[in-house]
């Protein structure tokens, strides 16, 4: 379960953001106040820093630089009520990987979160069992033959085993394949699904009506 820790002062967003992002199967540590989550990186090692901006004491913006100072790369996301250009390069500049302006979409939120996590994939081959997924050139590989996949049910693969045994529901594998102006059908996910099964009959599973989810004990390198 991939672990975020939550810098948010308004108590009430808080706990929202709390009650979503675990209904959502995310470990959530929050904090409401910088110091408490400085304290809080000293002793957990997280997958994902969400920062509110307008903090008491000290913002958003000086805590990540002291954590980025001190060789802190956890990727981050800013929650920030501010709407101005340079606060945004501020907090690019600082280190951000991603900045939302409030309010805040919650199904917006998960999709940058998703998104940020699948780029700290920590190498570009990922083992799983006999073959070997190519995340760059999105293939996948059996004793180093290529075997005939689509791009596309290479990409739906990545995308399920980057998810780390939770459930990827249906509309996100669609937003994440497909543009937002371009029409799918569900029979698409479909003819993917029965041919990745080909290959890991045992390890993808439907989830009736939510969507599917890739159960391993033998991934490498991610």
């Amino acid at each position: 379960m991939q672990k975020i820790l939550l810098l948010e002062d308004d108590r009430l967003f808080n706990e929202t953001l709390q009650d979503f992002l675990d209904e959502e199967g995310y470990e959530l540590q929050t904090a409401l106040d910088p110091y408490s989550a400085l304290e809080y990186t000293y002793c957990h090692k997280f997958d994902l820093y969400l920062f509110d901006v307008n903090l008491p004491y000290e913002s958003g913006f000086d805590l990540l630089k002291k954590l980025r100072d001190s060789g802190d790369t956890t990727p981050t996301i800013f929650l920030t009520s501010r709407d101005d250009r340079a606060s945004m390069i501020d907090g690019f500049g600082v280190g951000a990987d991603d900045y939302m302006k409030k309010p805040i979409d919650l199904d917006e939120l998960l999709l940058r979160i998703r998104a940020v996590l699948r780029r700290q994939i920590r190498s570009d081959k990922i083992e799983l069992g006999v073959y070997t997924l190519d995340c760059n050139a999105k293939r996948l590989y059996r004793d180093n033959k290529p075997i005939t996949v689509t791009a596309k049910a290479v990409e739906l693969l990545l995308l399920l085993v980057i998810a780390k045994g939770e459930v990827v529901r249906t509309e996100d594998i669609e937003s994440h394949l497909w543009p937002a102006n371009e029409t799918i059908s569900i029979g698409v996910i479909r003819v993917y699904i029965v041919t990745l099964k080909k290959y890991f009959p045992d390890n993808i599973e439907n989830i009736r009506g939510v969507g599917y989810r890739f159960v391993s004990t033998s991934s490498k390198n991610l």
